[in-house]
């Protein structure tokens, strides 16, 4: 049986859920997690999301934008990495000028 929801309906469920993200350890979890409050089915949550995303109605935050910090922050987790993985690298070696 197919159940139609209101879209101001669907509208405060996608709002909710970009408004939650920074609440939950993954995508899933913050699908699952929101998705139980309205009553909705998660994949339910996740097709609405994804429409909103192609019209560019995903809320305060563009998906877009959202996904350009998220790739930029990752970037810079790797790029802080590098200095301490080297330095423990360096320090684990032992210094062949003392003896």
């Amino acid at each position: 049986m197919r159940t139609r929801y209101a879209k101001e309906f669907r509208d405060r469920a996608v709002r909710l859920l970009a408004e939650s993200r920074g609440n939950y350890a993954s995508e899933t979890k913050a699908l699952q997690g929101v998705a139980k409050d309205p009553g909705v089915a998660a994949e339910s949550l996740r097709r609405w999301q994804a429409k909103a995303d192609t019209a560019g109605t995903a809320g305060p935050e563009g998906s877009g934008e959202l996904r350009r910090l998220r790739r930029e922050n990752a970037q810079l987790r790797r790029a802080n990495g590098i200095p301490s993985s080297a330095s423990a690298f360096f320090a684990s070696r032992p210094d062949p000028t003392r003896r």
